[in-house]
């Protein structure tokens, strides 16, 4: 039986933390990612299922699970919650000094150099703000992003549309190939068939390792691999040994400087192809801070890696550029 409502008016906050709670389905992880206590989510909670006189949730069931009613209310405030944050960071856009917390997810690819460079500019642009630096995968940052768990991303274009996620376009970064110093020309390594060197290949959950694996695939070429790693300085680390060859991109190729004494790098046989990397951001993420971590990412860039790329490997200069 419905409870009798109260006349206590709804808070935006309840309304935010029944939302998280429907996605995380505890009371735990909803404290966790609010950084409000259990207690105090309980309290929102209980308080708006008072107010609407209904059950919102199944407390008896864990993990929680929304009633019927609670779906049906899910459904109704998604649309004027997402409008609601838009309101907030455009009505902030045009004042950084104001922003009180942001959530950064970037690729590995950048936490040598720039991703400190950037950490450091940022704090001293927006001194008010409390910042959540991540480092993780594509994959794991777009789906950050889409669930609202961070604010902004630093990461390569997959190739599923981005739905609501607004994209910023900022490196073309193409693929190489690279070899030991010495080696047999290593665009035989696709063109003469098998060859006693394997092929070193980043991991298969990775977007990266899809887009090459793809090419190879439209080439016909399967090379044989006995080695597989998400990490790039391991398989730069390997290729430096002489354990084999391997795909990857200069910018990549640009943060093993321990082993490129003992590297070459080489122009891909055949068509070019390349990744794109882009700023990526949910839609209530404020204009002003886009604009400002796409200006200063493009000056990192362009210090750290295209610059000194461009000078030791001119004929990078035509695909190693970033994208107006």
């Amino acid at each position: 039986m419905p409870r009798q409502s109260k006349p206590k008016d709804l808070s935006l906050k309840s309304l935010e933390l029944f939302q998280i709670c429907a996605q995380k389905g505890s009371l735990q992880a909803t404290s966790e990612e609010t950084g409000l206590t259990v207690s105090t989510v309980s309290h929102h909670l209980r308080g708006l299922e008072d107010h609407l006189g209904v059950d919102l949730f199944n407390h008896s069931r864990r993990p929680m699970v929304l009633t019927p009613k609670g779906h049906v209310f899910l459904r109704g405030i998604e649309g004027a919650l997402q409008a609601i944050r838009k309101a907030k960071a455009e009505a902030s856009a045009g004042n950084i000094l104001e922003a009180s917390y942001l959530r950064i997810g970037a690729l590995e690819d950048f936490d040598s150099d720039i991703t400190p460079e950037l950490a450091v500019h940022l704090s001293r642009q927006m001194p008010r703000c409390d910042f959540l630096f991540q480092t993780d995968t594509s994959t794991s940052i777009i789906s950050q992003l889409r669930d609202r768990q961070l604010d902004l991303g630093i990461t390569a274009t997959p190739t599923e549309r981005l739905r609501d996620l607004q994209e910023r376009p900022l490196l073309r970064d193409p693929f190489v190939i690279v070899s030991q110093v010495g080696a047999k020309n290593p665009s035989e390594y696709l063109t003469d068939g098998p060859t006693k060197l394997p092929f070193l290949r980043f991991s298969l959950n990775l977007i990266i390792a899809r887009q090459i694996e793809a090419q190879l695939r439209r080439m016909g070429k399967v090379p044989e691999h006995r080695f597989e790693c998400s990490n790039n300085q391991t398989l730069m680390a390997m290729v430096a040994a002489g354990a084999g060859w391997t795909i990857t991109t200069p910018l990549l190729f640009a943060r093993a400087k321990r082993f490129h004494s003992k590297l070459e790098l080489n122009q891909f046989p055949g068509k070019s192809f390349s990744r794109t990397l882009s700023i990526v951001s949910s839609p209530d993420c404020s204009r002003s801070v886009v604009e400002l971590v796409d200006r200063q990412m493009r000056a990192l860039i362009t210090k750290h890696a295209i610059s000194p790329l461009h000078a030791k490997t001119p004929w990078l200069k035509g695909s190693l550029a970033l994208i107006d």
